[in-house]
């Protein structure tokens, strides 16, 4: 899941969310906090659920314990409620904001729903996001070009025996380091990123050798028939030394370095003021 979906925002306020068995799951700690206003939302949280249990609403067969980043950018174990189950919590938290919240809440979740039903809806609400924050029309194509490119690049990956998170990454490394000369985390560094996604941050031809090392990838993969970590490792560096040389001959003929340290949108916006 894109971490640009997994928080939606109510009121100007964050609700950490996550797919989970074809559908939305919210945080009820990030949900009470927005409805209480309160800077101690857990401990809210904590007597609401004694409450509830004894008013005999068997929260252990509604509520899930899934993983949500927090704060810290590290990944907890959080109390989540899909659609249907935080009405009942919401029902139970006197606020002004609870109508409203119901229906923003059913919106959401119905969203998602017309999106799987048809895939443009998310691309065009995909679109319509980066555009608000100022991206071109030229970028914001090369952008989702770029999603659909790296979706397909881990599609394969599952049907060859690679599926954890960690080893996608790893992958991803090797492409990017062949590629680029640099890891993603190192990239991240050169370009003084803390937090964000590091392709929201790429030029146009940044992202442009991304997709060309993830597309090479994908076809090497297939070509080879790889199968298994080991084998799509090797086609991942073959599949980034494919962009990595095409990336080194355009440095090459036009003298300059195709990865930038300067941020997109920070540059598009400096070029506005001369």
């Amino acid at each position: 899941m894109d971490k640009n979906k997994a928080l939606v925002v109510f009121h100007g306020k964050q609700i950490r969310r996550t797919w989970f068995n074809d559908e939305w799951w919210f945080s009820v700690v990030d949900m009470v906090g927005v409805l209480t206003e309160s800077d101690r939302a857990r401990k809210y949280w904590s007597d609401l659920k004694k409450r509830l249990t004894e008013e005999g609403f068997e929260l252990s067969a509604k509520i899930g314990q899934l993983r949500l980043v927090s704060s810290d950018g590290k990944s907890y174990r959080t109390d989540c409620v899909n659609t249907k189950n935080a009405f009942r919590i919401i029902q139970s938290i006197p606020s002004k904001k609870a109508e409203p919240f119901k229906l923003w809440l059913a919106k959401v979740g119905y969203d998602r729903i017309k999106e799987i039903e048809d895939p443009e809806l998310a691309q065009k609400r995909m679109k319509e996001i980066y555009k608000a924050k100022g991206y071109s029309d030229n970028w914001v194509e090369k952008r989702v070009r770029g999603i659909a490119v790296r979706d397909e690049l881990t599609d394969e990956w599952k049907k060859r025996d690679v599926n954890s998170e960690q080893d996608f990454a790893i992958l991803t490394a090797e492409i990017s380091k062949a590629t680029f000369d640099m890891t993603p985390s190192e990239y991240k560094k050169f370009k003084g990123l803390n937090k964000g996604n590091l392709r929201d941050h790429m030029d146009d031809l940044e992202l442009i050798f991304t997709m060309l090392g993830e597309a090479s990838t994908t076809k090497i993969a297939r070509k080879k028939d790889a199968q298994g970590f080991i084998e799509n490792k090797d086609a991942a560096k073959k599949g980034g030394k494919v962009a990595g040389i095409a990336r080194k001959e355009l440095e090459k003929e036009t003298k300059e370095k195709i990865s930038t340290s300067e941020n997109y949108l920070d540059l598009k916006e400096r070029k506005k003021l001369k």
